[in-house]
């Protein structure tokens, strides 16, 4: 049995882990922090009532460590650098949720977050966890530090790796246009997420700045070996949960849209949460689940990819499981179908 520690208990990514952690048979939660809030969890969130009994509280990493084996760190950018360095000198694996250590670069973390990084020496160290790329599958097996990817980037990423892997489309000009529920906004009250303001609009939001940009092109180049640049738009979406993203390729070889599907389907053989479908994806066929649905369509000389995806499961608490499970040997699907 494994302890499992929960870093930041109290917002909407941890309410899914826990959810999904509780009917794990290899795990025990042993530990869960809120540096606001001293209250029972299943207080925090009413839909685990009867089925843990931990209270939030604020504890120092080395405390943590003392009762966890494993930690999913769902702290804020900025804040995981400052725990994660002694939890991992203590010998807890760590999966950190935020975006502190999905950057090879601390210059490009400090232009795209605004801050100075704090635990430099490990990004070179952490392992992108995002299971259906090769060139990161092999390497989370023994990880001591997994950077959980984020739910644009993982939609972005799987629906243009098998694409960019072949050479089978330009590595310039990608256009990602993309919608997110609000709770990609998480839990904290901002003025733009309140009802009001995002009921019955569509608006998009950092164009041309977006932060997931960077960790979309480092990602897609190292799949390619070459440099990937992309045109990243995010859009706010009056619904609770849930990523469409419409992509936009210049082919490089001339296939039906069966072959594109055929290609995308044996590039994901054996990955158990992609599901490639002749059918138009759409949220709510993917609400709740850690699946990731794509599809392929041609159109006027371009190549059209459109995914979806759970922000809050296969966008963040459910691929951070999938993690966990490749990390100590379980079942890669356990508590996640």
């Amino acid at each position: 049995m494994v302890r499992v520690g929960i870093l930041g208990a109290t917002g909407y990514t941890a309410a899914e882990l826990l959810r999904i952690l509780l009917r794990h048979p290899h795990v025990r939660v042993t530990v869960a922090t809120s540096r606001q809030q001293r209250t029972r969890i299943d207080q925090v969130h009413p839909a685990l009532r009867g089925r843990i009994d931990l209270w939030c509280e604020d504890l120092s990493p080395e405390a943590v460590a003392e009762r966890a084996d494993c930690v999913f760190c769902a702290l804020p950018h900025g804040a995981s650098f400052s725990v994660v360095p002694a939890l991992v000198e203590r010998g807890c694996r760590v999966i950190d949720l935020s975006a502190d250590y999905r950057l090879h670069d601390a210059a490009v973390y400090r232009e795209w977050y605004g801050l100075e990084h704090g635990d430099p020496q490990r990004l070179g160290e952490a392992v992108y966890g995002l299971p259906e790329l090769p060139v990161r599958r092999a390497r989370i097996t023994d990880a001591r530090l997994i950077a959980n990817p984020g739910c644009y980037t993982s939609t972005s990423i799987l629906a243009l790796a098998p694409l960019v892997a072949g050479g089978h489309v330009r590595r310039e000009g990608i256009v990602i246009d993309a919608k997110s529920g609000v709770s990609g906004a998480g839990r904290t009250p901002k003025p733009h997420t309140l009802f009001c303001e995002c009921n019955e609009s569509v608006s998009a939001y950092a164009v041309g700045r977006h932060r997931h940009t960077p960790e979309i092109e480092q990602e897609l180049s190292e799949v390619a070996g070459a440099a990937v640049q992309v045109v990243f738009t995010p859009h706010l979406m009056p619904m609770d949960r849930g990523i469409l993203a419409t992509i936009y390729t210049d082919p490089l070889t001339d296939r039906t849209e069966t072959q594109w599907l055929d290609l995308y389907r044996e590039y994901y053989r054996g990955s158990p949460f992609v599901r490639v479908t002749e059918a138009l994806p759409a949220t709510k066929d993917v609400a709740g689940t850690n699946f990731f649905d794509v599809t392929v369509r041609r159109h006027s000389g371009k190549l059209v990819v459109l995914a979806c995806l759970d922000n809050l499961i296969k966008g963040a608490a459910g691929v951070a499981v999938q993690n966990f499970n490749l990390m100590y040997g379980f079942e890669e699907t356990t508590a996640l179908l």
